[in-house]
């Protein structure tokens, strides 16, 4: 955070403050007919298009630790994890309202650093900012962004369309996120009041990009859209791999097998497991925050969906009796079961 040139929130006050991180926004789609300025955003929508809505909180000290987590990183993940679940559902992200809760230890240009990677997200992916709010919080910082965007109603794909014998496909790799998070861990507790010595990061710059600056897999669902490929299930791998595909079979009521070997995992994932002497393929089934497109295809788009740069083919579903499993690179099976994220799990 900035402690040279402070300048303390009060000085402008809530809607100076708002105009300030706002002034220059200007709308990119014809959907945003009226944007920040006043009660409420205008939108108009065409009458065949599907309006999708999804909302995150972000919560300082559970979901973000501002120790190694810089604001305008902070900003631009807090963006991209929502639009992220637009791209889920195979829509566009169009809009996104900004919520903000600030401590008094936070200034102005802390929440213009923050404004400036919600801004580039969206600049990114031609989204909007159309509205949102600011408050005080006793307790620290928490932001909460809705994106809305739009998809024909044929295109948008669920989590309830899996069918016996499609294959389970995902995009990038897995694990590098939780490798990164572990990597900023451990370098925290290492330095911790030695304010002379600096981390040593080198050869994991890809470990902490993936923690930091995650990707919404845009390019993906403009891959499938020109390949001719419909996904029958869709889910973004948030809380892990395991957690997102046993969402996807229990809410198509079938079964799946992956197989351990057909896993993406980057080497700088795999080094830093072994590392921390943690086992690489449970950290790429249970790390989360990869942000990466898990999704099912009808075994007849195989070829297609083959000849995709970027995407794996890691399993395929079956009967819900066979229930969900893992089979190893020595041939053993093991139930899949969720590990990975869970916000509401109790401490022990």
């Amino acid at each position: 955070m900035n402690e040279q040139n402070r300048t303390e929130i009060a000085t402008l006050g809530e809607f100076g403050l708002i105009h300030r991180l706002t002034d220059e926004i200007k709308p990119v789609n014809e959907s945003t007919h009226y944007g920040v300025g006043d009660d409420c955003a205008i939108l108009s929508y065409p009458a065949e298009r599907e309006i999708l809505v999804t909302t995150d909180m972000l919560m300082e000290g559970v979901h973000f630790d501002l120790t190694y987590m810089p604001l305008k990183h902070l900003g631009y993940k807090a963006a991209m994890v929502n639009l992220s679940d637009i791209y889920a559902m195979n829509g566009t992200p169009r809009q996104l309202t900004v919520s903000l809760a600030l401590s008094k230890r936070f200034c102005i240009e802390d929440v213009e650093d923050l404004y400036d990677g919600i801004r580039l997200a969206c600049e990114q992916h031609g989204v909007d900012i159309v509205g949102g709010d600011t408050t005080s919080s006793l307790t620290g910082l928490a932001i909460s962004i809705t994106c809305i965007g739009e998809a024909r109603k044929e295109d948008i794909v669920y989590r309830n369309g899996a069918r016996e014998t499609d294959l389970i496909c995902v995009s990038g790799d897995l694990g590098a996120a939780y490798m990164g998070l572990q990597l900023l861990e451990r370098e925290k507790l290492v330095f911790k009041g030695q304010h002379e010595v600096q981390p040593d990061f080198a050869g994991k710059e890809y470990l902490l990009e993936r923690q930091l600056k995650p990707e919404a897999r845009r390019d993906i669902i403009i891959a499938l859209a020109k390949a001719g490929i419909k996904p029958t299930a869709m889910i973004d791998v948030s809380d892990g791999l395991s957690s997102e595909l046993l969402h996807i079979c229990t809410q198509s009521n079938v079964g799946c097998r992956i197989y351990e070997e057909h896993l993406p995992i980057d080497y700088q994932t795999a080094i830093m497991a072994e590392e921390l002497n943690m086992n690489v393929t449970t950290c790429a089934l249970n790390g989360g925050e990869d942000y990466e497109l898990l999704f099912t295809v009808p075994i007849s788009d195989h070829e297609k969906v083959s000849q995709l740069e970027g995407i794996k083919l890691i399993g395929h579903i079956t009967k819900a009796d066979l229930r969900c499993g893992l089979i190893t690179r020595d041939g053993q099976e093991f139930e899949l079961k969720a590990q990975g994220w869970n916000p509401l799990r109790e401490e022990k």
